[in-house]
C-alpha cells in the first residue's frame, strides 16, 4: 500500500465527503504499484484521510473507498460493500429483479457498476482500481447472487482515460442472446451483449410512471425510443396509438418484437429513422400528439462541446413543442451530467418561447431509487427529467 501526501489545503473537498482526488492535489507519493494500487491518503500536516486506490495516468489520480483504514484487498471487502449496496436495493426496489445493484460512487465503489438482470449480471470496471480487483468483485457476486452468468461491458470510453481496454466479455457462466425481465407488468427483451449502457435503462423505471393517466386515449411520439420502454409504458396505460423513432435498426428491431411480445403491435409501430429529420417531417405532415417523450442520448460528452450540445437541446425541444396539441405533455431528458437542471429548465424555456407555446412545468422526475445520488458528489446526480404541459 502507497502513501499519497495531498497539498496544503487540498484535502477541503475530500473532507467534505467528495471521493476523488485530482493530480494536480497531490504533494507526495511514497512508495509504488501498478495502476490501480491500493493507498492511504494524508493531509499535509500527516493526519489520516481515507483509503482508496491510486492510478498515476489518470487525471483522477485517487478514488476513495473508506474514510476508515481498510484492507481493500481482503477476500472480505468487496463481499461487505456490495451487500450493504445490495441491501440498500432490496428495501428501495422491493419484489424486484431487475436494478442497479452498485452505482459507483455513491456506493462507495468508485469506478465499478454492477447492473442485475433476473438471474444475470452485467457490470463495469470503469477504473484501473476495479479491474485489478477484478477476480475479488466476481467472487463477492458470485457469493451473494449465485448468478446464471456474468458479461463485463467494458466498451466505454472512460476506460481508455484508466489506460484500460475497451471490450465486452463473458467473465462467469453464460449469457444468453436476449434475457426477459419485467417492468410495471411490461414484458422487457434485454440484450446484455450489445444493448447500450449494460442492455436497459434502469435509471428511467420510476419517470416512466409519468406517462400513467396521461396517454390514456392519446396519440404519442416516442423520439430517440432504443428498444422502445417509453412506447411500451405509453401502450401500457392506454394510448390509442404510439410511434417509436430510433436511428438504430438494431434497436427498432428489438422494440418490435416487444410490442409483439407485449400484445401491442396493432396500436405501437416503430422507424428507424434520424429523429431531428422526422420531427421536421412531422411538422410539415401537420401531424398533432397528445404526449411527446424526449429521451435522447447525452448530447454533451464534455465541457467542450457544451455550447453546441445546447443547440441540440433546444431545437429538438421547440420541435417537439411544435408538435403538441393544446393541453398536451412532452416528457424530457437529459443524461448529461455537463448540463445541470437549471441550465436544462433555461434551455426548455427558450424552446417554449421560440416555438411561441406556452408550458409549464407539472413535476420534476430524477432516477429511480436504486441509483441513488451523493451529495458530496454531484458527478453521480447525472439524470434530468421534466414534465411539461402545453397551456
Amino acid at each position: 500500500m502507497i502513501k499519497i501526501i495531498l497539498k496544503k489545503g487540498e484535502e477541503r473537498r475530500l473532507k467534505e465527503g467528495h471521493p476523488w482526488v485530482f493530480s494536480n492535489e497531490i504533494k507526495e507519493i511514497q512508495g509504488e504499484g501498478a495502476p490501480g494500487v491500493a493507498a492511504e491518503l494524508f493531509d499535509a500536516g500527516g493526519g489520516f484521510l481515507a483509503t482508496g486506490y491510486y492510478n498515476g495516468r489518470s487525471l483522477i489520480a485517487a478514488r476513495i473507498l473508506s474514510r476508515r483504514r481498510e484492507d481493500i484487498d481482503s477476500p472480505e471487502f468487496f463481499v461487505d460493500k456490495i451487500r450493504q449496496a445490495l441491501n440498500y436495493r432490496e428495501a428501495v426496489c422491493t419484489g424486484e429483479d431487475n436494478y442497479r445493484v452498485v452505482y459507483g460512487e455513491s456506493d462507495f465503489l468508485p469506478g465499478l457498476v454492477v447492473d442485475r438482470y433476473g438471474d444475470y449480471l452485467a457490470l463495469q470496471f470503469l477504473s484501473a482500481g476495479m479491474e485489478l480487483r477484478r477476480g475479488a468483485i466476481v467472487a463477492a457476486l458470485t457469493e451473494l447472487f449465485n448468478p446464471k452468468g456474468i458479461v463485463a461491458r467494458n466498451d466505454v470510453a472512460v476506460r481508455s482515460l484508466e489506460g484500460l481496454e475497451e471490450k465486452v466479455e463473458v467473465i462467469s457462466g453464460s449469457i444468453p442472446e436476449i434475457v426477459e425481465v419485467t417492468e410495471h407488468g411490461i414484458r422487457l427483451l434485454v440484450d446484455l451483449m450489445g444493448g447500450q449502457k449494460t442492455g436497459h435503462f434502469l435509471d428511467q423505471k420510476d419517470n416512466h410512471l409519468l406517462l400513467k393517466g396521461r396517454s390514456a386515449g392519446k396519440d404519442v411520439l416516442d423520439l430517440f425510443c432504443y428498444s422502445g420502454s417509453w412506447a411500451l409504458h405509453a401502450a401500457e396505460f392506454g394510448a390509442r396509438s404510439v410511434l417509436g423513432i430510433d436511428i438504430s435498426e438494431k434497436a427498432v428491431a428489438l422494440a418490435r418484437r416487444q410490442a409483439e411480445l407485449n400484445g401491442m403491435t396493432g396500436r405501437v409501430t416503430f422507424e428507424a429513422v434520424d429523429a431531428f429529420a422526422r420531427l421536421r417531417s412531422l411538422r410539415d405532415e401537420k401531424r398533432r400528439f397528445g404526449v411527446v417523450v424526449l429521451d435522447p442520448p447525452a448530447f454533451v460528452k464534455s465541457k467542450k462541446m457544451l455550447n453546441e450540445a445546447l443547440k441540440g437541446y433546444a431545437t429538438v425541444n421547440r420541435r417537439a413543442m411544435e408538435l403538441l396539441e393544446d393541453g398536451g405533455y412532452l416528457v424530457t431528458c437529459s443524461c448529461s451530467y455537463h448540463l445541470g437542471r437549471e441550465q436544462f429548465r433555461d434551455i426548455l424555456a427558450s424552446a417554449a418561447r421560440q416555438a411561441g407555446r406556452t408550458m409549464r412545468l407539472v413535476t420534476t422526475g430524477f432516477p429511480s431509487p436504486d441509483h441513488p445520488v451523493l451529495l458530496a458528489a454531484p458527478e453521480s446526480d447525472y439524470l434530468k427529467c421534466y414534465l411539461l404541459q402545453a397551456v
